[in-house]
């Protein structure tokens, strides 16, 4: 696999979470304690040995660089190969697509040294084994193979998601464009396997034409004219695109099932190393079904909650059904329930917080 460039693609990311990527794109969301959202592409790329990942940003993405960092992580501080950050060179100006931006940095795609070219979002929690996608690829003789997963979530009321239809043989004859989802429906996950040379020989007539959206000027554009195949993504993959939904992806974590496929089975899942302290539980504690992170302090109650790194929760504090994010304060007899607190979020004593239908999110270094 070091003959495959490996490409997440932020262009095209939605504000589907507003009160948490305010300050933030996406894919720098964090999730499950310790990890951020791109963690999980980033991981299934490395498990694959792809050696040469290039992340096309579109804005707020100082986060993202400050959590990748040189790629270290995920084996991508190289010389030649390695991690590299492709940020608009029209910074000033709206971005028509994420075409536009591959065009603008179309000298990478020609330098890169590979032949087949994976393209990915930042933002999907899953375990995609790209080898698997790729053997299918070939074996269908396929020019564009689009990765799809059957809907199991909740009924979605606006339009988000793209859906796929497939013929007998999988493949995909058409793409509606922003559906509201049902059980069953074939979702396009916004992956991608395709040769370069056709990537790039398509990028160039979809900017002669002024076409600028990869999904709808490359992929259905070329239902006709290509060969493009879908593939069914079967593992676990939450869909997140509410509050509610990034709240209740982050709960599903603290079922062993869901824990042990994505960081016991097959390939890890590497984020960012801090050298912290372990978890630090005082007699006062009490937890129970809980992911709590390195360099915590644990002195109150904590129930059915995920906290993350160097979160202290005070004497006689209670945390349940909640996410408190990294260095989070929740003073003594502070009660907190369903809520989402965002990074440096302090909770002052005796303050009680609770929702009932939909989660409270608390921004970033607020004092509540």
């Amino acid at each position: 696999m070091r003959n495959v460039l490996g490409v997440i693609n932020l262009v095209n990311e939605r504000p589907i979470l507003k009160e948490l990527t305010h300050h933030r794109c996406l894919a720098s969301l964090p999730f499950g304690g310790r990890y951020r959202m791109i963690d999980f592409t980033m991981s299934n790329f490395m498990n694959v040995s792809v050696s040469k990942v290039a992340i096309f940003a579109k804005d707020k993405y100082r986060s993202l660089m400050d959590h990748l960092g040189s790629g270290k992580e995920w084996d991508l501080d190289h010389r030649s190969q390695g991690l590299f950050i492709l940020p608009s060179i029209h910074p000033d100006e709206k971005i028509k697509g994420d075409l536009q931006q591959f065009y603008d940095h179309l000298e990478f795609f020609q330098r890169a040294i590979a032949d087949t070219v994976i393209i990915a979002p930042g933002h999907h929690i899953c375990k995609i084994d790209f080898n698997d996608v790729i053997k299918q690829h070939e074996s269908n003789d396929a020019d564009i193979t689009v990765l799809y997963k059957d809907y199991d979530g909740e009924s979605v009321k606006r339009p988000i998601y793209h859906q796929c239809s497939l013929d007998s043989n999988g493949v995909v004859r058409d793409i509606n464009f922003f559906t509201s989802p049902k059980k069953g429906d074939h979702i396009c996950l916004e992956t991608y396997v395709i040769k370069k040379q056709l990537l790039i020989d398509l990028i160039k007539n979809c900017i002669e034409y002024d076409e600028y959206d990869f999904l709808k000027d490359i992929v259905k554009a070329n239902l006709i004219n290509l060969k493009v195949q879908g593939y069914r993504f079967t593992g676990y993959m939450p869909f997140i695109h509410s509050l509610e939904t990034y709240h209740a992806s982050n709960m599903e974590f603290l079922n062993p099932e869901i824990l042990r496929n994505f960081f016991y089975d097959s390939w890890e899942v590497f984020t960012k190393i801090k050298h912290e302290a372990p978890a630090e539980f005082a007699n006062s504690s009490k937890v129970s079904n809980s992911l709590i992170a390195n360099g915590c302090i644990i002195e109150g109650t904590v129930e059915n909650s995920i906290i993350f790194r160097g979160v202290k929760v005070k004497k006689g504090a209670v945390v349940k059904n909640s996410i408190i994010m990294q260095k989070g304060d929740i003073e003594e007899g502070a009660h907190i329930e369903n809520v989402i607190t965002d990074k440096q979020v302090v909770i002052t004593k005796n303050q009680i917080i609770t929702a009932m239908n939909k989660p409270i999110v608390i921004r970033k270094e607020v004092v509540f």
